[in-house]
């Protein structure tokens, strides 16, 4: 038998594993596993509230919008609804200031309805209407236009009939047939009128 150095086998190998290191747990790729499946929980669980979050902002905002855009068409209709009114009243106004003037004009036709009286003095009644009238028109601004005797202007009059004669100048008004108006500078309506057309002037 071989010499052992007064060690057996078996006691060698008990040595040796009593001095044998522990063997080191692979820990790196537990922790960064555990480390990702935090961060994607987190991110799971983060995510939707964000989202809602910037969801309800788009909202607000989207409905504050449209409050907005009702007031200003409320307040566009109540502008509009205000100056149509305005337009009225002034119109009505104007109206009646129109009419105003006029009310002596159709007391004095009243009463030279009623009174009686010879023809002399009926006409001098109407013919005193008629100034009252024209009294009126004129403070509101309305002037009779010239006609007879005038040359035919075609703005402010209106041929009916063209005469052949001598005895007045081309183009001369002979006869008015019904008087025209202007208000200010604006025509109401032309006169018509009988014009003379001489071609030997």
């Amino acid at each position: 038998m071989g010499k052992t150095n007064g060690k057996s086998e078996a006691e060698k190998g008990n040595l040796d594993l009593e001095h044998e290191l522990p063997a080191m747990e692979d820990t790196s790729s537990t922790v960064t596993l555990s480390s990702a499946a935090e961060r994607t929980n987190a991110s799971v669980s983060t995510s939707p509230s964000a989202g809602d979050a910037e969801l309800q902002a788009v909202k607000a905002e989207r409905d504050s919008l449209l409050d907005r855009l009702a007031r200003a068409q409320a307040e566009f209709e109540n502008s509009r609804r205000r100056a149509a009114k305005e337009q009225q009243d002034y119109r009505d106004f104007a109206t009646v200031e129109t009419i105003k003037p006029l009310l002596p004009v159709i007391d004095s036709f009243e009463r030279a309805l009623q009174a009686k009286s010879e023809g002399a003095e009926f006409r001098a009644g109407v013919e005193l209407i008629y100034k009252q009238l024209q009294d009126a028109l004129a403070k509101m601004g309305v002037t009779a236009i010239a006609a007879k005797g005038q040359q035919f202007d075609p703005h402010v009059h209106e041929a009916i009939e063209m005469v052949e004669t001598t005895q007045a100048a081309d183009h001369e008004v002979l006869e008015e047939w019904q008087r025209g108006y202007k208000y200010k500078d604006r025509l109401i309506r032309p006169a018509m009128v009988k014009v003379a057309r001489n071609t030997g002037k």
